[in-house]
């Protein structure tokens, strides 16, 4: 046996919930090969689509639909029929689909929102958040970078990641890192945090789940659980609640680098003295 075989998880986790978000799939720069490998490593009693699954804008405009996208939408439907509770909360580039709210097809909801009870008692509003963001409701995208410039950084990052791939090395996002160290970028998410969490105090909820700005985050906003899936399309993010109730924040780069220690620590017990 190969150490990247004792590596390799023997079944699947069990856990209460997933979220995922933003992963616009008819998109070139949608992650789906990466969303289906995350997928298979999970039983969930339940997953949330927190908006923008499936890109109507792009769609719109020309389609672009490889086999990794349909993959993913089998994957979700394997996992339905097999008992996993599925909600799908319509996002702005899927808006196409809130005609149909409330629309229940087996185990699979389509909901503009819902409140999710955690298993420690929280009440998470679960939203896309484009309703919370004043300047992508009249812009397709982040106004402060423009909708071009936008691109451009994805199709470096899909890029980078392709060479990054061939020499071995692990998923890293570029278009995120700037998001970090542009000013503009941050002070945007921070109100866009505040006006959500600000709609949680007015409903009287513990804390909100969310999607919609790519930026996957787990933090207090005063006495409000703040809880962003972040996209597969930037970052390869989701959140993970896990029997107890405590939600954790799963990072494909930081999976990668774990799976890349363990086999190294494999091969280096393997070696002979």
């Amino acid at each position: 046996m190969t150490s990247a075989e004792l590596a390799k998880p023997s079944r699947k986790q069990r856990v209460r919930t997933l979220w995922i978000s933003d992963v616009h799939l008819g998109t070139r720069d949608c992650q789906a090969e990466h969303l289906s490998q995350f997928l298979k490593g999970y039983q969930a009693d339940k997953i949330y689509l927190v908006g923008d699954i499936i890109d109507g804008w792009k769609l719109r405009s020309g389609m672009y639909w490889p086999q990794a996208h349909t993959n993913v939408i089998r994957r979700l439907l394997t996992m339905s029929k097999r008992g996993t509770e599925v909600i799908y909360v319509t996002g702005n580039h899927d808006e196409f689909l809130r005609r149909y709210s409330k629309l229940i097809l087996g185990n699979i909801q389509l909901v503009d929102e819902a409140v999710h009870v955690t298993a420690d008692g929280r009440h998470l509003l679960v939203i896309h958040g484009d309703q919370f963001d004043v300047i992508t409701r009249y812009h397709r995208w982040l106004a402060f970078l423009g909708d071009s410039a936008y691109e451009f950084t994805l199709t470096l990052n899909r890029w980078l990641n392709h060479w990054r791939a061939r020499y071995g090395y692990g998923y890293w996002s570029l278009s995120a890192y700037l998001k970090h160290k542009v000013k503009t970028a941050v002070s945007f998410i921070s109100d866009f945090e505040e006006a959500i969490a600000h709609e949680c105090v007015k409903r009287e909820l513990h804390g909100v789940v969310c999607g919609h700005i790519h930026h996957a985050e787990i933090r207090k906003v005063g006495e409000v659980d703040y809880l962003n899936c972040g996209d597969w399309v930037e970052s390869c993010t989701a959140l993970i609640e896990h029997w107890d109730g405590t939600i954790e924040l799963y990072r494909l780069a930081d999976a990668q680098a774990r799976e890349a220690q363990l086999k190294a620590e494999l091969v280096k017990v393997a070696e002979p003295v």
